[in-house]
């Protein structure tokens, strides 16, 4: 029966992403919201009040497969122009946030190492949830805010780590030891994700089939976490640095079908994932009021809210003071450029969502301490944490529309124009290899004119601009039966595959476009040799 029981809520869990899912389109509010307080009621479906969210499964299914699939599809090239910018919040802003918050739960009764536990547990934004409700956001603000997000666990983890290490006896606090253990989290975990990114080339070289290859790819971000554990450092990091190393390589080593499938697999399984979660951490709330032991429900609402406007108000002071500072010492013309508005940076400050991960580390707190007795404030922790989530989520995702509407954001035009030019740029490429192309292949004339011709037509309609881009494959709908014909643009994706991969090389368009670009032409590869290939 027990495995009826665990069916039972996955099917639950699963539907109730679908269906919460299809009410956020319907009021057009971002999915993670819906799913949270959709979460929320579940928990009085008789077979659903006990279920419970193991931090171990958050940790170690969860967040390697939605790190993953996060630093695949971020900018390379954006996230190294704000490096700078992404160090500070990912690192330093989780230190300042965690400290205030430390303070406030001292204040609030807590001994100050169990303060600095709930201080870790609620510095880190949430990667998925920044993803999927500040989508539409511009290209920088959006690759700060979600490389902000993929980093900022792994600093937050070592600071939980190290304070519950102290607040459960099990060691006493050093300055050596604590800046030791970030070392080693960071450098271990980047040279464990640069290994595992490296092995995973070279597997992917060997596979000779698709579906090999693929699994690879699913077995990559899990080794390079485990890897990381392993050795002590931070499998987040290891994480992220793979996937941004398959980002750069994988379009290399990878062929159309492989990375379609690739592609839809990643999407479907990171969308369950995420609205699971989401739905998962909504279902906590009724088991962690029932947990209160030492503390009124009202204490803990009014705590939680304090804490909660810790959080936001450190996020807040963070981005209108370090910039500044910042602006004061660096003056080159290149920081000059890049400099935004007060009005624009609110957007950042507004933009800290919480999610699973916190919860996961706060449900991570043992109920002892070494010596036997009961962890102090525990239950606290739990439900001040489920607080900030949703004050974060709710609260700040609502009204981040106004927000965005208040900071006047310019217009982004750069993918657009960066597409654009990348189509252009590929297009001539095919044109300057049609003729060795075709002779290599040994086309007829007939079709070499008709690729030409469309190569042509394609090239003067993307002379009109980006708003006029036509579809080059017009001929091809009327000559598919054409073997020689489809067997020359087949063969010369890879010269234009190579043109653009050369533009996002040098860094003229980024790894966004690069993606864009490359699935027209996997779709078009497949569609030109789905006869003469066996699905």
């Amino acid at each position: 029966m027990q495995d009826a029981h665990l069916l039972e809520v996955l099917v639950v869990v699963l539907a109730a992403v679908l269906v919460l899912s299809v009410v956020a389109r319907w009021l057009r509010i971002a999915a993670p919201l819906v799913l949270l307080v959709g979460g929320v009621p579940l928990a009085f479906v008789p077979w659903m009040a006990g279920v419970a969210l193991p931090p171990e499964v958050v940790l170690l299914l969860f967040l390697p497969a939605l790190l993953y699939w996060e630093a695949l599809t971020t900018s390379w090239r954006e996230l190294r122009a704000n490096l700078r910018v992404v160090v500070l919040t990912s690192v330093f802003l989780v230190l300042a946030t965690a400290g205030v918050v430390a303070v406030v739960g001292h204040a609030l009764g807590l001994s100050w190492p169990v303060a600095w536990v709930l201080g870790a547990v609620v510095a880190p934004t949430d990667a998925t949830a920044v993803t999927a409700i500040a989508t539409g956001l511009p290209r920088r603000f959006l690759t700060t805010l979600r490389a902000e997000s993929l980093v900022n666990d792994g600093t937050a983890l070592v600071v939980f780590a190290v304070a519950l290490a102290v607040a459960t006896g099990e060691q006493s606090f050093s300055w050596p030891g604590a800046l030791g253990r970030f070392a080693l989290s960071y450098l271990g975990g980047a040279l464990a994700g640069l290994l595992v990114a490296w092995l995973s080339v070279q597997a992917r070289r060997i596979a000779t089939d698709r579906l090999l290859e693929n699994t690879v790819d699913v077995l990559t971000p899990f080794a390079a976490y485990l890897l990381a554990e392993l050795v002590g450092a931070s499998g987040v990091l290891a994480v992220v640095v793979v996937g941004l190393g398959m980002a750069r390589m994988g379009p290399r080593i990878t062929a159309a079908r492989t990375r379609l499938q690739a592609r839809g697999f990643w999407q479907i399984s990171t969308f369950l994932l995420n609205g699971a979660l989401f739905v998962l951490v909504g279902l906590q709330l009724r088991g962690a009021l029932a947990a209160l032991q030492d503390y009124s429900l009202g204490q803990a609402v009014l705590d939680a809210g304090l804490v909660a406007l810790a959080v936001m108000g450190t996020r807040v002071v963070w981005n209108y003071t370090t910039p500044y500072i910042i602006r004061a010492v660096d003056r080159r013309p290149v920081q000059r450029a890049r400099r935004i508005g007060a009005r624009q940076r609110l957007v950042g400050a507004w933009a800290g969502f919480r999610g699973g991960v916190s919860l996961a580390a706060a449900l991570a707190v043992p109920l002892t301490l070494v010596d036997g007795r009961p962890f102090p404030g525990r239950d606290l922790i739990i439900v001040v944490t489920f607080g900030v989530i949703l004050v974060t989520l709710v609260v700040q995702g609502l009204t981040l529309p106004a927000v965005l509407r208040f900071a006047r954001l310019p217009e982004d035009t750069g993918v657009v124009s960066e597409e654009h030019l990348a189509r252009r740029t590929a297009t001539r490429a095919g044109l300057d290899a049609l003729a060795d192309t075709a002779a290599r292949l040994g086309v007829s004339p007939a079709a070499v004119d008709r690729v030409r011709e469309d190569y042509r037509e394609h090239l003067v309609l993307l002379r009109d601009g980006p708003d006029h881009d036509g579809d080059a494959d017009h001929a091809e709908r009327d000559r598919a039966d054409q073997e020689d014909y489809q067997r020359l643009r087949a063969a010369l994706l890879a010269e234009k595959r190579r043109a653009v991969l050369a533009l996002r090389d040098e860094g003229t368009i980024d790894d966004i476009v690069l993606r864009r670009v490359q699935s027209t032409f996997d779709t078009e590869e497949i569609r030109l040799t789905a006869a003469a290939e066996p699905d």
